[in-house]
Formats: structure tokens, C-alpha cells, sequence
């Protein structure tokens, strides 16, 4: 009884789990998701305009994603691991 009590001392204690982990690389795959969705719209002649960088994919789609997908971050640190 003693050696499993010293065993159980020895085990590390980490802040995270394994399912906190797998929730971050979620949450940095979403972020990179959004800002994937950014990209875009340059013009092929610098004198030109080219009204295509303000397409709703850019200015408002990409922005809310890559805010979620920090707010899913902080919940991904925030949730406690189950026991």
C-alpha cells in the first residue's frame, strides 16, 4: 500500500489536460482559418483599384472567425479538465 501511495506522489500534476490541448490546436486551426479568409484582393496593376478587398469574406466573415476562434482559445484554457 505504501509503494502505490508513492507512485501516485510521483505522478506529474499538469494545469492542463489532454483534452484542454486538443481544444487549443482547435481553436489555433479556426484562428488560421480565418485569417486564411483574408487573403485576396490585391490588385494586379498597383495604378488600379480594385474594389474586390472589401468583400464581405474580408471585412466582416473573416474578422468574427478569427474572434471566435480566440474566445474559443480562452475557453479552451478556462475549462476544467474532467476527473
Amino acid at each position: 500500500m505504501a509503494a502505490k501511495k508513492k507512485e501516485d506522489n510521483m505522478k506529474p500534476n499538469f494545469a492542463l489536460s489532454k483534452e484542454n490541448y486538443i481544444l487549443l490546436i482547435i481553436g489555433f486551426v479556426i484562428i488560421i482559418i480565418g485569417f486564411l479568409l483574408m487573403i485576396g484582393g490585391k490588385s494586379e496593376n498597383p495604378n488600379e483599384f480594385n474594389p474586390e478587398i472589401f468583400s464581405f469574406r474580408r471585412i466582416t466573415l473573416a474578422p468574427l472567425i478569427v474572434l471566435f476562434g480566440f474566445v474559443f482559445e480562452i475557453w479552451a484554457i478556462m475549462k476544467k479538465p474532467k476527473e
